[in-house]
């Protein structure tokens, strides 16, 4: 004998009800004895509770109970009369007196179980089978706790063996799960989801071999998929396992399901009705399974921490046993506890409807006490969920932790369960909820490490990087385990977001985004929405306002990565408050290609710095532009200034207006950056910046500064002219310490330097930096290499994400 129990979902109208008939007729013919416990058909116990609440309040309900019959006789020969008369009258009965007990409503609730089985039974009918659908009332006895009923096991079983053992041996029985009767012969029902325990009582009384619970999914995952995309089904699963689940909120169980499977050892297989006869082979419950071990999560909402506090509780006995005495009374159930060795507070995770029973009972119980001030502080904070980890001990939940805190999940509480093979965790919240289920999750199977990047800047270099992103996405994904997501994409007007990445088309999808008036706000609340992890913004303008709200999204939990120069040149008094709001959050900040493209000068010297070296000077070309224009000039003597500078626009070397580069004004924006990383409190007007485009040919208009380039032209012909044969022109930064006067002096000016020297060599548009320090003395670190171009740029803001990417797996 094997019992079939079928879900809500699986006996719903359609595919569904027909794979149902199809399985029991198989069990049937391969003479398996099948015995059916059935539960409500899809949706029908929510819909018969929200006519009970329609009635209690007095609306009209006579439509939506139309509704619910349509549902119930579609495809049956079954018009159900006697019941429709009986529902009418109770619901009726509740809209005149206004209220609806848990007695009346177990016996409404109980009708959709009933008309479930009678339709079962009469579809089988129909197929020429025998099958007689059995009220489970008529063997189950229970106490007389409606709502959620206890079995009073021994006497039910023997009623249950006498029934059954009148059947005939070739009918189908098809059993109501979930309700039962008191001994008065009143309606009862055994709690939410409580069909699964109505079968593994019925395989329990009539000695099964084994139990198939059919459900809308293909067995139990090690995580909920709906809430974590990467769970993975599990084979098999041992009986004290599953029960831990099911304590923890795994809905295919219910709590008590285990207990009588686990007394006869019968196996319990959970399937997909949906996919019955595609060779699945769900998930096996049984004493014994191959694995020794499982790794799982599960999670419970709408939990309440109840706080109490107290002075002076050291060594005073009985406080605890007053405690839950209190809760008892009050018919409060308790999740988890926890008490400091001192033994100033204890506390309590009970179901958030509780919340506030559970405090008045404590109020009451401990009133002297308050009064006395021997207890000072009892509430209940409310909004909270448990995670708990089946499988992981706290020796090896050092990297889940790490994890939480990176993505600002900091644990109200955490619980070690006896045995050790549980812990738990208390989260404020259903975004927490989800966002720690995920995050666990990856850490517990090694999933590729998910990152979310929000790219604000599509021009050139953002452009170029989000085309690499999405070029490199697979061979990340497989040579690094990093699954970079971009879930957002905005410019200045637009802004495009999906939280399952944005991936080719993205131009044309961004075209048709809708516009956005709080750009960082709407990105961080998306990110929140969809509890994303390891979020980073990746700022590619050069737009002050969005430098400007790194602390919020750094205070929201974003890491930062940056090729825009705005914060980092900021007044001083911006660029610590940066600073200390990373900090205080533990966010990353990475912007490498700030000075020198994609060369590793900003990481190479904050080591030197942090590593004690005292670095005297930092002197180069600090300008990939002004590097390619002043070398060509150098290279090609017989070509023009002018044709020169034309050429590095048309290139995309300078901006559109090239006075911008022209200027030195990058340089000297440089030249601070670099000097604060030396933990100098410089500022922009401390350095000293010699800007080559004459006086008069800054305020003009592009074309009027074209103009009169001339003027400009002959002023750099006269210092190539004073240059001696081994001298060449080119604009250089310096950054000189005086480490007597313990300042820095700053410098960005077009200079002549030595052709032999290493900012004489350079070729192209490579930028050279020479870093002295007292170790190396007169000999330089010399860093080189292409100092512009958007596809460089974006190479070195693509490698700073990868670090941050690579740092998350630490």
């Amino acid at each position: 004998m094997k019992i079939l129990k079928f879900g809500g979902k699986s006996l719903d109208n359609g595919l569904g009800i027909a794979k149902v008939l199809e399985i029991i007729t198989d069990n049937h013919k391969q003479e398996l004895s099948p015995v059916v416990v059935v539960s409500a058909r899809g949706g029908s116990t929510d819909t018969l509770l929200a006519l009970i609440d329609k009635a209690r309040k007095g609306e009209p309900f006579k439509e939506e109970l139309s509704l619910f019959w349509e549902h119930q006789t579609e495809c049956s020969e079954i018009k159900f009369e006697q019941e429709q008369e009986q529902l009418l009258r109770l619901l009726t009965g509740i809209s005149l007196v206004g209220e609806c007990s848990l007695k009346l409503e177990d016996e409404i609730v109980s009708y959709g179980e009933l008309l479930s089985a009678k339709f079962v039974a009469n579809a089988l009918e129909r197929q020429g089978y025998k099958a007689v659908a059995i009220d489970s009332g008529d063997f189950f006895v229970t106490d007389s706790q409606f709502g959620s009923a206890s079995v009073h096991v021994e006497e039910s079983r023997e009623k249950c063996l006498r029934l059954f053992g009148q059947l005939p041996s070739s009918c189908i029985p098809i059993v109501t799960g979930f309700i039962a009767r008191d001994r008065e012969g009143v309606r009862t029902t055994l709690g939410r989801n409580g069909s699964n325990y109505s079968a593994a009582l019925l395989a329990n009384f009539l000695d099964a071999e084994i139990m198939e619970n059919f459900t809308h999914v293909d067995g139990i995952y090690t995580a909920n998929p709906s809430v974590v995309p990467e769970a993975r089904k599990m084979d098999e699963l041992s009986y004290s396992d599953a029960a831990e689940l099911s304590q923890f909120g795994a809905e295919i169980l219910h709590i008590k399901t285990i207990e009588p499977l686990q007394d006869k050892n019968i196996p319990l297989r959970v399937l997909n009705t949906f996919g019955y006869g595609s060779g699945q082979n769900g998930t096996l419950i049984t004493s014994s399974p191959k694995a020794k071990s499982v790794r799982a999560l599960a999670s419970l909402s709408q939990k309440a921490l109840i706080h109490f506090e107290g002075r002076n509780m050291l060594g005073r006995s009985g406080i605890d046993a007053r405690i839950f005495g209190a809760f008892k009374s009050a018919d409060v159930s308790v999740s988890l506890v926890s008490q400091g060795s001192t033994e100033r507070g204890i506390a309590i995770v009970v179901s958030e409807v509780d919340a506030d029973k559970a405090v008045e009972a404590l109020h009451q119980e401990f009133r002297q006490d308050l009064l006395e001030g021997k207890t000072t502080k009892i509430y209940a904070e409310k909004g909270l969920a448990i995670v708990a980890i089946i499988g992981l001990n706290l020796a090896e939940f050092d990297r889940p932790y790490r994890a939480l805190v990176r993505n600002r999940i900091l644990p109200v509480l955490l619980n070690n369960a006896v045995p050790d093979n549980t812990l738990c965790l208390l989260v404020r919240g259903e975004e927490e909820r989800i966002k720690a289920l995920n995050v666990i999750h990856g850490e517990m199977f090694e999933r590729p490490k998910r990152v979310h990047l929000a790219i604000i800047g599509h021009g050139t270099v953002g452009g170029a990087l989000i085309e690499q992103i999405i070029h490199q996405h697979t061979q990340l994904k497989e040579q690094k385990n990093i699954d970079l997501r971009i879930f957002a994409i905005a410019n200045s007007r637009q802004l495009l977001l999906s939280h399952t990445g944005i991936g080719e088309g993205w131009q044309e999808e961004l075209k048709q985004s809708a516009s956005v008036n709080s750009l960082a706000e709407t990105i961080v609340e998306y990110g929140q929405k969809f509890a994303l992890e390891n979020m980073i913004l990746v700022d590619n303008t050069s737009s002050e306002a969005i430098a400007a709200k790194y602390p919020y999204f750094a205070s929201n939990g974003f890491d930062i990565v940056s090729s825009n120069k705005k914060s980092n040149i900021a007044p001083y008094a911006d660029y610590i408050h940066l600073r200390e709001t990373l900090k205080k959050h533990r966010r990353s900040y990475r912007y490498e290609t700030n000075v020198g493209a994609g060369l590793p000068l900003i990481d190479n010297l904050k080591l030197l710095h942090l590593a004690g070296e005292r670095i005297t000077r930092i002197h180069g070309l600090f300008s990939g532009s002004l590097s390619y224009i002043f070398n060509t000039l150098t290279e090609e003597p017989s070509r023009s200034f002018r044709e020169i500078v034309e050429e590095s626009a048309q290139r995309g070397l300078t901006e559109p207006d090239p006075r911008e580069d022209l200027s030195g004004e990058d340089v000297a924006r440089k030249v601070l950056i670099l000097v604060r990383e030396l933990d100098v409190a410089a500022e922009l007007s401390d350095v000293n910046w010699k800007n080559p485009v004459p006086e008069q040919l800054r305020k003009l208009s592009l074309d009027q500064f074209w103009t009169r380039f001339g003027e400009l032209e002959k002023e750099i012909e006269e210092l190539r002219g004073s240059c001696s044969p081994d001298e060449v022109l080119r604009y250089v930064g310096d950054i000189v310490w005086d480490n007597t006067k313990q300042e820095a002096t700053l410098t960005a000016a077009l200079k002549r330097v030595s052709k032999n020297s290493p900012l004489g060599r350079v070729s192209g548009a490579d930028s050279c930096f020479e870093i002295y320090t007292e170790s190396y003395g007169s000999r330089p670190i010399v860093i080189q290499g292409a100092g512009a171009g958007a596809v460089v740029t974006a190479r070195g803001v693509f490698g700073d994400l990868l670090r941050l990417a690579e740092g998350y797996e630490s």
